[in-house]
């Protein structure tokens, strides 16, 4: 077959360019075809986007309920929101939004302009700052605010148009607080920066204003209410003087009450019928100690050597408890289950038939944050101790010295703990890691020494601070002092008032005469200074059978060895000890 076919040869056309030539004319190629026009989407509504884009589709269900909310600041660490629920606006206490970083104290009214599938919508709120609201792109942050109450338009012809104010979180640890005691009274007008009542919060006393003129309409929380959670209704306010006695009989509903999240989810789920046909319904049973045979082999009662070991140190007898682990072992937990309702049940009687007369102190909010701070101080850092003896003569000779010029120019007299704080603050600009914090990936260091000074108080212990005390003369740290105390002895401390302490000073020893003592860690510093009292002493004088008479002062120092090692803290005792033997350094 190939034989057959004859090849003819293609020519080939070659241009040769010589470099006498000029070249080639070039050629002239057709214009391009423009590419075919490219058809652009219609422009999307703001009512589709909220309707179909998966980021603002929970904006539009926090939001589209109303067609106006308020939006209020009770503090920095307060916040929640607006919620539709049978036709009612309710205001949810406890949540927040997360880009909400906004404080301050001028008031200003902002509108939120929200596109929905109802039109657009507006946020009407009272706030402490003015916040620039709205969204600046799928994937821009949303600024906003932090809702506080909401004015309920009710559908129902019961209730006029109110606004259920919630128990705000006035600290960054507050879960609950109790009521001190109301400055108003239903039926009063109340109106912007008012007083309204007198929350005690894990740490302080702290006075709720209002931020809207109104009437008190119902006081849902009485004077002395105990564990009221944050977002729980305290009280309801109306508009019109004449809708006051609409509320005479308001109560809210269970729906109004926080909820923790074990208990919606728990409510979430739906039940089995089939469980509930099977198992028939039992009264409840009470947490009196039990007394339920447990499992046995024989006369043999299984339980862990964990649940042994308690039961053995609180004479729990192991035939009264009931186990809960595998073929009904014995566990640690029912042993504490066991005590605790021990506790609430028979356990009293028992301690009132052996004779013993008690009386049983219920414990305060700041008594209860006191406790658990100090507990999980002692559990979670690694506490060590380093003792310092300190000569005091020429510190005693320099208040001496001080104090009578402070009395001619009107001043207060200066203390020997006047003297230690300022001492403590230049000692930690030798030391600075002993100025720091442990944040577990890593360690802060603070700029600033804020020194935190213990006060004993009838309320609890108190820690007001003194800031930037290493540029404060002595006088100003001496005023200071005073009035903190004052305040904490009051029960009137605001947050700024104890927070955002860097270092801490105990004194037990002029106030008590307490010698030595080693004070636990206040977290999240690394360290603090337990002050002694002073004492005279007998030491060898500068001859040979020579003896003076000094006065000594004992210090401890309390470290955490996460941040400050062996000789850090050291090193801070050297340098604090020669500002207390040479105070004179101090005023340079």
């Amino acid at each position: 077959m190939l034989s057959n076919c004859k090849l003819r040869p293609t020519p080939i056309s070659i241009s040769i360019l010589h470099p006498q030539r000029p070249n080639p004319r070039p050629r002239h190629h057709p214009p391009p075809i423009p590419p075919p026009a490219v058809r652009r989407p219609p422009a999307m509504s703001a009512a589709h986007l909220l309707r179909h884009s998966r980021k603002l589709r929970s904006l539009r269900n926090a939001i589209d309920c109303e067609r106006s909310g308020l939006a209020r600041y009770f503090s920095t660490g307060s916040g929640s929101f607006a919620v539709k629920e049978n036709g009612v606006e309710k205001r949810i206490g406890g949540a927040r939004f997360s880009q909400c970083k906004q404080s301050g104290k001028n008031l200003d009214t902002c509108k939120v302009p929200v596109g929905g599938v109802n039109g657009s919508s507006a946020f009407r709120g009272t706030l402490t700052n003015r916040i620039s609201s709205g969204v600046t792109g799928l994937n821009g942050p949303l600024s906003c605010v932090r809702v506080a109450s909401a004015r309920s338009f009710s559908s129902s012809a019961d209730l006029p148009p109110h606004q259920e104010i919630g128990m705000p979180s006035l600290s960054p640890t507050m879960t609950e607080g109790n009521i001190a005691k109301w400055v108003k009274k239903e039926g009063d007008q109340v109106s912007p920066g008012e007083v309204l009542c007198e929350v005690e919060t894990d740490k302080a006393t702290v006075e709720m204003e209002c931020m809207e003129e109104g009437y008190l309409a119902k006081i849902v929380q009485g004077d002395g209410a105990k564990e009221i959670k944050v977002g729980e209704i305290i009280c309801v306010t109306v508009e019109e003087e004449g809708d006051i006695e609409k509320f005479k009989d308001y109560k809210p509903s269970s729906s109004d009450a926080p909820v923790a999240p074990s208990e919606s989810k728990a409510k979430a789920e739906p039940a089995e019928p089939k469980a509930e046909e099977k198992v028939p319904a039992k009264a409840p049973e009470p947490k009196a100690p039990k007394t339920e045979e447990a499992s046995r082999s024989g006369d043999r009662i299984f339980s862990s050597p964990l649940a042994r070991k308690l039961a053995e140190d609180n004479n729990v007898p192991l035939s009264s408890v009931k186990g809960t682990g595998p073929d009904g072992r014995i566990l640690k937990a029912d042993i504490e289950d066991y005590l605790a309702s021990a506790t609430k049940g028979g356990k009293g009687e028992t301690f009132a038939a052996s004779g013993l007369d008690y009386t049983d102190i219920p414990n305060a909010q700041i008594r209860k944050v006191t406790a658990n701070r100090l507990l999980a101080s002692k559990q979670t850092i690694p506490h060590y101790y380093l003792t310092v003896d300190t000569r005091v003569d020429n510190l005693i000779k320099l208040r001496g010295e001080l104090n009578p010029q402070q009395e001619a120019s009107g001043g207060k007299k200066i203390s020997i703990n006047d003297l230690v704080i300022k001492a403590a603050a230049l000692a930690l600009q030798k030391a600075p890691q002993c100025n720091s914090s442990w944040m577990n990936d890593f360690i802060r260091q603070y700029n600033n020494v804020n020194i935190n000074v213990a006060v004993q108080t009838e309320h609890g212990l108190f820690v007001p601070v003194v800031r930037d005390a290493d540029k404060k003369g002595l006088g100003t740290i001496g005023e200071e002092v005073k009035q903190l105390a004052q305040r904490a002895r009051d029960n009137s401390l605001k947050p700024q008032d104890y927070e955002g302490g860097t270092f801490t000073v105990s004194n037990l020893g002029g106030p008590f005469g307490i010698k030595q003592f080693c004070a636990i860690i206040n977290p999240p510093q690394s360290a603090i200074l337990a002050i002694g009292s002073a004492e005279k002493r007998v030491i060898p004088g500068s001859a040979d059978g020579q003896y003076e008479f000094g006065s000594y002062m004992s210090v401890t120092m309390s470290c955490d060895h996460r941040v400050i090692d062996g000789a850090i803290g050291a090193e801070f005792l050297k340098a604090f000890k020669g500002y207390i033997e040479n105070p004179t350094t101090m005023l340079l």
